[in-house]
């Protein structure tokens, strides 16, 4: 058996028993800028994410972006309670141990592994570490965060979103001072699709709705409670929800403040993961493939071509909830991808009231600079293909046979249920494609 120790110390949590809030924030006018962040505990964590950075998505600089009705800062900030030391995962003291040093003493002190189990212990090594880390360890230490409040108007919503470069915000509802939901790309997908009539009739429920309109009408009475997670949950449980509810966004809300501090996603849980892979014992299945360990899918895969009109594509997008769709030219080859974050180009560039445009047309408008699509083998190793997916900072790798013609997809979601969820016994029951 092994003993994997967290990165929280006897000193770290006697700093977290003393701290005196986690990030606070003041609400200043719609969509308002704010400083009044209470700095966070210097920790061994903290440390940690100052000098590696974390390979953080959001600047140091960037701020918190609050709707005029988001919860107030009284300026009484409240203890959250102390993290509890994370159970010992060994019964007795090991006799004969091998140690391996970790990146950095505070993130990683040591694995210690008895030589006869050293094997069987290996494939849960992963699971081991997100069961031992906080959800609070993976939150930068600044960054941006974007909450918009249901009265706002659905188009403003979209529009800010696009101008702060996020892909989603909570949803605060003043009227029982709590988050609701969230606001994504594929709400502003929703609309388009069921509201859209031609170039010639303007989409009034985008121009007019409010945000709650839109929730009443879409959702009707199938209103379910935000899914959240708390700051002193586990990473472990982070994927589990992720992955359980089908999401690909969870809000880490602190339950004291009920202030909202960070929005997981499967892309953050696998880069935290990435940066301290090289030094943990590597499970025997890294170095099997795809198709050895039957990631990914590969039956009934959707796609488009590059003549397909975009409000085809987003036909296709609401039926098939797939996050994103290649792009197959006659031949069968892949050639490009139209994702879901490539759908919001069109409020960035107010073409939404003409979507009979072809899809090679509105990729033009790609506001980032596009490398390619990102593809794969089924014969290439997981140890890879997760280093791949990770460089590249994609959602997604799609799978292609010797000639690039498609095969399947691999997700996130694919790579964090392989090296996280099937070592704990929970396999997925069913195959599923991606969804938002």
């Amino acid at each position: 058996m092994k003993r994997f120790s967290s990165l929280r110390g006897t000193k770290k949590r006697k700093d977290q028993e003393g701290r005196t809030g986690r990030r606070q924030s003041e609400p200043h006018g719609l969509l308002g800028t704010t400083s009044g962040i209470s700095s966070s505990p210097t920790t061994p964590t903290q440390l940690t994410k100052q000098t590696s950075a974390y390979l953080l998505e959001g600047s140091r600089n960037d701020t918190v972006h609050r709707s005029s009705s988001s919860p107030l800062d009284t300026g009484q900030h409240h203890s959250p309670p102390a993290a509890k030391p994370p159970p010992c995962l060994c019964s007795a003291p090991l006799s004969t141990s091998r140690v391996v040093h970790g990146l950095s003493e505070d993130m990683l002190e040591k694995l210690d592994l008895e030589d006869e189990a050293v094997e069987q212990s290996e494939s849960d090594i992963y699971m081991r570490f997100m069961k031992s880390h906080k959800c609070y360890d993976i939150v930068p230490t600044s960054s941006k965060l974007v909450v918009f409040d249901t009265t706002l108007q659905v188009k403003k919503a979209f529009f800010a979103l696009v101008a702060n470069g996020v892909r989603a915000a909570p949803l605060w509802e003043t009227k029982k001072q709590s988050f609701v939901g969230m606001l994504t790309i594929t709400d502003f997908i929703n609309i388009l699709h069921r509201y859209y009539k031609s170039p010639m009739v303007q989409i009034y429920e985008l121009e007019e709705h409010k945000i709650e309109t839109w929730r009443e009408l879409y959702l009707q009475e199938t209103f379910k409670p935000l899914v959240n997670i708390s700051p002193d949950a586990s990473i472990f449980d982070a994927v589990y929800s992720l992955i359980k509810n089908k999401i690909h966004r969870l809000p880490v809300i602190d339950p004291v403040s009920g202030n909202a501090l960070y929005i997981l996603t499967h892309k953050r849980i696998l880069k935290f993961l990435q940066l301290f892979v090289c030094e943990m014992p590597k499970p025997a299945f890294m170095k099997q493939t795809l198709e050895e360990l039957s990631i990914g899918t590969y039956s009934n895969i959707a796609f488009i071509h590059p003549n397909t009109p975009i409000i085809k594509a987003l036909s296709i997008f609401v039926e098939r909830r797939v996050s994103a769709l290649p792009v197959v030219d006659e031949s069968g080859k892949v050639v490009d991808i139209y994702s879901k974050f490539d759908v919001i180009n069109l409020a960035a560039e107010k073409m939404y009231n003409n979507l009979d445009i072809s899809v090679t047309q509105a990729l033009m408008h790609r506001s980032q600079y596009f490398e390619g699509v990102m593809k794969c083998n089924r014969f290439e190793t997981l140890e890879t293909i997760v280093d791949r997916i990770v460089k590249a900072e994609v959602h997604r790798l799609v799978v292609v046979d010797e000639n690039g013609s498609i095969m399947g997809i691999v997700s996130l979601s694919d790579i964090l249920q392989a090296l996280v969820l099937n070592p704990a016994g929970m396999t997925r029951k069913e195959s599923k494609a991606e969804t938002e």
